[in-house]
């Protein structure tokens, strides 16, 4: 067992009104896996309040800061708690989140396009899955070229709205045009473990995509999208096989917004299994 070496990028808190436990609780389980650290990514609050059952309020954004902020007091030469977050792009909504993201020091800033959120699909959808996918392709490039994100969020997770309607050789090419703009920002791109839950059980993205993604140069960063302290790191040893298997031979994580980069296999020689939880 070697010493921490990962974090865990992705996970969230209570003010998102659909993930459960304090901070502390995914940190402890952070400790128990053997992270270095862990980056909180809660869902950003947006303008005129959409999508607010599933995200923070604006008002809200202190007590987010406060909450991760007592974790890692607690968890002070333990495990390293920082604060980062996971920002929703659609066209129009850049300003909004270049105020947001100046509102405090963040660590990892995910952009995530959600097609299924009402708000998105009314505004974008229009009867036709396969459209659907490629306007989701495009806004993803969209996302890496405002420059307000280091990573891009489970960048395949379209694919779980119409699972029936899902053709990967159909929607390749525009899957690669979208990659071949992302790597020309240098904006990484997550490897979510959360995946394997969803209507089609593999992770985001899938092995046909990574392969695309690595040999465009493309960073990969590990997030469990942990809404429950369990998940903290779940699935972490078969992501990091499936990377090393796909010709990638680092992992990423970011920190003050900057890429740091660990070997796959010191990374693997890092974990430890999860282990019943409990707070000290």
């Amino acid at each position: 067992m070697s010493a921490p070496v990962l974090y865990e990028s992705h996970c969230h808190t209570p003010l998102c009104n659909h993930a459960f436990g304090e901070p502390e609780e995914y940190a402890a389980m952070a400790e128990r896996r053997g992270l270095k650290g862990i980056i909180f990514t809660c869902h950003s609050p947006l303008p005129d309040h959409l999508s607010a059952d599933v995200r923070m309020a604006p008002e809200q954004w202190g007590t987010y800061v406060a909450m991760v902020g007592y974790a890692r007091e607690k968890f002070a030469g333990r495990v390293d708690v920082r604060l980062g977050l996971e920002s929703d792009f659609y066209p129009g909504v850049e300003p909004w989140l270049k105020e947001l993201h100046a509102c405090a020091p963040l660590h990892h800033v995910l952009g995530s396009v959600h097609m299924q959120m009402s708000f998105y699909r009314m505004r974008y959808f229009r009867g036709d899955a396969f459209a659907y996918q490629q306007l989701y392709f495009d806004h993803l490039a969209q996302a890496a070229e405002t420059g307000l994100y280091d990573t891009l969020a489970h960048p395949d997770l379209v694919k779980n709205e119409a699972p029936k309607e899902w053709d990967f050789a159909r929607i390749q090419p525009w899957i690669e045009r979208a990659l071949d703009r992302i790597a020309a920002t240098g904006v990484a791109m997550e490897l979510n473990t959360s995946g394997v839950n969803k209507a089609l059980p593999e992770m985001n993205p899938g092995r046909a995509m990574l392969a695309l993604m690595h040999a465009r140069g493309i960073p990969v960063v590990l997030g469990a999208d942990a809404h429950t302290p369990q998940r903290v790191a779940d699935g972490y040893e078969t992501a990091l096989q499936t990377l090393h298997e796909t010709g990638y031979t680092e992992v990423s994580y970011f920190l003050h917004r900057q890429r740091h980069t660990v070997p796959i296999p010191e990374a693997l020689a890092s974990l430890r299994p999860a282990e019943p939880p409990f707070i000290r």
